[in-house]
């Protein structure tokens, strides 16, 4: 790798597995120190747990305990990345999850929570994150105090079939990641999204209607955790030093179609 982060304090929530683990991966391959914040460490799609990857191939990392849906603990593990680093320089709120249902199956314990984990877990990640960046220089080669990635997703523009407040969760973080971009980009913070189409995590639940996918995904193939991950790196790197409030497609052409 090139050290595109090097030096880089990166927090990322869902980081056990899936997208999150691709992220912390490859964020500590490009020489960060990344923050592994999740409610458990081992990933869902079973395998060897993020932090002994990262650790075994020589990365930094702390592992965090996380549940994104409550302020203080988002602002317990914020206090606790300051204090180990000094600083954080990339937050990335990537944890989500869904009960894929429709509208009139969707009870209200339900909408609570996929909209207290997809949508109140990235505010609360969002402004825990601007709080302590402002309070920052930026570093030496990099004109922001402090960068957000928000993964969002193509069901955040167009329907999540038999999803209902999944979707809707995802609309709001793209709209959020506009706000907070253009809200905070003189105080030099700079506010992007990943929008992935289908991928691959290696999880049973994920497995459904693969050909249906196939069938709307232009390129020859489905997504891949990597593919989403080396587009967070590109956001969160000083190489997008004019780029704030997009949100990058990252779905094989989907969105074209």
């Amino acid at each position: 790798m090139t050290g595109r982060l090097a030096g880089r304090v990166c927090f990322v929530t869902g980081a056990s597995s899936g997208i999150g683990r691709a992220i912390s991966i490859r964020f500590a391959e490009e020489g960060a120190c990344v923050i592994l914040a999740d409610r458990a460490p081992d990933p869902l799609e079973g395998g060897v747990r993020t932090e002994s990857l990262i650790q075994d191939a020589g990365g930094t990392c702390l592992s965090v305990a996380t549940d994104v849906s409550s302020w203080a603990a988002i602002d317990a593990a914020i206090g606790q990345t300051v204090a180990a680093f000094g600083r954080l320089d990339v937050m990335v709120n990537n944890a989500a999850i869904s009960d894929g249902c429709r509208l009139l199956d969707t009870t209200e314990e339900s909408w609570d929570r996929v909209m207290a984990v997809n949508l109140k877990g990235v505010y609360f990640g969002c402004k825990r994150a601007i709080q302590q960046m402002l309070g920052q220089d930026p570093l030496p080669e990099d004109e922001a105090r402090g960068r957000i990635v928000n993964i969002s997703s193509q069901h955040g523009m167009v329907c999540a079939p038999s999803d209902f407040s999944y979707g809707v969760s995802k609309a709001g973080v793209v709209y959020m990641t506009r706000q907070i971009a253009v809200d905070y980009a003189r105080e030099g913070i700079v506010c992007n999204a990943v929008a992935p189409g289908k991928i691959l995590t290696g999880r049973a639940d994920g497995m459904e209607n693969l050909d249906y996918s196939k069938s709307r995904t232009p390129l020859p193939r489905l997504g891949r955790p990597d593919d989403v991950a080396s587009a967070a790196v590109y956001l969160a790197s000083a190489e997008a030093s004019y780029v704030t409030g997009h949100n990058l497609l990252v779905d094989g052409g989907w969105m074209a179609f």
